[in-house]
């Protein structure tokens, strides 16, 4: 250590203050037999409450997500017990926002002076919601990898339906998988620096050619929509959206039965472009009676978020219609 230097022991208050700013950490203190909890301004600020000289644990407990509230009074009772550092994350509402607190310290009386317990809250939002990002984004692709193996089964039934020859059947499998390689490229996003992903009517032929028969029944696809542009972001959406559909009457709807057709059309009015996928001449469909699953919530979180839409199922029984409304603006983005 040189003279300019201090030691830890001769560190002022304010270098250690600097410290925990730096840190973002928020200190509380708690006297276990007032319930009066202590904070600084940054604990305030935290909970997005005007600083006061103390607040209680119970007024606290307002500000806690409902599903979480029981759960944090029971680990917060329970951490005179609990041996050692403790952790307890949990959701706090501060007007729309919710925020996620991590509230840190050490059990079993630890360091307790004056019946008083000392402890950190942190905000941890920004981690807590890249974990739900990442798996989010491992059950999607856990239900693509699905959605694929079903679909090379589908595809393969359908091949030999008109297939004449080993040879023949091969040679029409691939290009169905290879089609399918393509219609999948434009469901993952693009590089920016790669414009606008094509007009309307060739994306949603894009990614239906690999389920159009092509010969005893083709044309059994008929896409009939408006000439338009799609935009970039868009079109990682509505692929996502028509992969779905196509998944799912490949597995149970038209595209299952050797005659079974499909067509696809749009309407406008306003702002608003609808468009109507009917399916016909299938097996006869039943609106599904569990809860929706995670292709159906993740398909209702796209037209909402990046279409700016609403999707709805008509379960007649000579075939599913779906109805996709879109936002014309949000198409061309």
């Amino acid at each position: 250590m040189t003279a300019t230097q201090p030691t830890p022991h001769e560190w002022h208050a304010d270098h250690l203050r600097l410290a925990v700013t730096a840190a973002g950490l928020a200190l509380w203190a708690w006297q276990v037999d007032t319930d009066q909890f202590t904070m600084d301004a940054r604990g305030f600020e935290l909970w997005g409450l005007p600083w006061r000289p103390s607040v209680t644990f119970e007024e606290l407990s307002a500000n806690i997500h409902p599903a979480d509230r029981d759960r944090v009074r029971a680990a917060f009772a329970a951490t005179r017990a609990m041996l050692g550092f403790y952790e307890t994350d949990f959701r706090i509402l501060v007007g729309p926002e919710i925020r996620w607190i991590s509230a840190r310290g050490q059990g079993e009386d630890v360091g307790i002076v004056g019946r008083t317990m000392f402890g950190i809250f942190l905000d941890v939002t920004g981690r807590k919601q890249a974990e739900e990002g990442h798996e989010l984004l491992a059950g999607e692709m856990s239900h693509r990898v699905k959605n694929l193996l079903a679909i090379a089964s589908g595809l393969t039934a359908i091949t030999s339906r008109s297939a004449v020859s080993a040879e023949d059947m091969a040679r029409d499998l691939t290009a169905r998988l290879t089609a399918l390689g393509r219609a999948h490229d434009l469901v993952r996003p693009l590089p920016h620096d790669q414009g606008s992903a094509a007009l309307l009517g060739d994306l949603i032929s894009v990614l239906l050619a690999p389920y159009d028969d092509s010969s005893a029944f083709s044309g059994r696809i008929r896409v009939a929509v408006e000439r338009m542009g799609v935009g970039q972001r868009a079109a990682t959406g509505l692929a996502l959206v028509i992969h779905e559909l196509a998944t799912n009457s490949v597995k149970y709807g038209a595209l299952s039965e050797a005659a079974g057709t499909l067509d696809v059309t749009t309407a406008t009015e306003g702002d608003t472009i609808t468009l109507t996928w009917v399916e016909r001449g299938g097996p006869e469909v039943d609106a599904p009676a569990a809860p929706a699953g995670f292709g159906s919530n993740l398909v209702k979180r796209t037209v909402a978020a990046q279409l700016g839409g609403t999707i709805d199922y008509d379960w007649s029984e000579e075939g599913v219609i779906v109805t996709l409304q879109m936002n014309r603006v949000r198409l061309a983005l």
